[in-house]
């Protein structure tokens, strides 16, 4: 019973993270394609090129709170003894809504980078190091003006910042995770930061 419920958590995690909030919010406004322009991303730095600012800074929000809204509700449910699971299990449901995220169920798999709703995701299980790497994330992004850099430090500073306070643990092995996926997601930025084609944010 409880390993049934357990599962279909997960499951309505990775629906709930699945939902192309970029995609959508881009095709009401403008009537166009996301996957189809730009870098073909859904996520906030996409959206900005093609739907503005105000949209992108909506869609930020939204891919945060799909990442949050089930940790908090698993978070909550733990706590108050609804439910009872492994230690481990609250960060599979913070996994889950980041890879429905980055592989849509209602995009054929296709998705985002994952940066928004990792930093949902992550702030009520690591609130030091989702704040940290929000700081190394614009302090990069304005020294160095490459949006995909300051993203992909920002991932790899969530697992060394965790594992500077907690050592080797759970939350250490998630963020981990959850900073592979950043790199894999953003495989192409890097190719072009080696070749130095990759766009500057002054160009955007």
């Amino acid at each position: 019973m409880i390993l049934g419920i357990l599962s279909a958590i997960l499951v309505l995690s990775y629906i709930l993270g699945s939902i192309p909030t970029g995609y959508y919010l881009t095709k009401k406004s403008t009537g166009l394609n996301i996957l189809e322009l730009g870098s073909g991303n859904i996520g906030s730095t996409n959206v900005k090129r093609i739907a503005g600012k105000k949209i992108s800074i909506i869609t930020q929000l939204l891919d945060m709170l799909k990442g949050l809204i089930p940790v908090g509700i698993v978070q909550l449910l733990i706590i108050y003894g609804i439910i009872e699971s492994p230690p481990y299990y609250i960060y599979l449901v913070a996994l889950a809504t980041i890879i429905g995220h980055d592989y849509s169920l209602f995009l054929k798999f296709k998705g985002g980078k994952g940066v928004n709703t990792t930093l949902g995701a992550s702030l009520l299980i690591a609130p030091i190091s989702v704040f940290v790497s929000v700081a190394i994330y614009y302090l990069f992004k304005w020294r160095l003006k490459y949006v995909s850099l300051a993203s992909i430090l920002l991932g790899l500073s969530l697992p060394i910042t965790s594992f500077i306070i907690n050592g080797i643990s759970y939350l250490t092995y998630y963020l981990a995770i959850s900073a592979a996926i950043i790199l894999i997601r953003h495989k192409t930025n890097i190719n072009r930061l080696i070749n130095r084609t990759e766009p500057s944010s002054i160009s955007k």
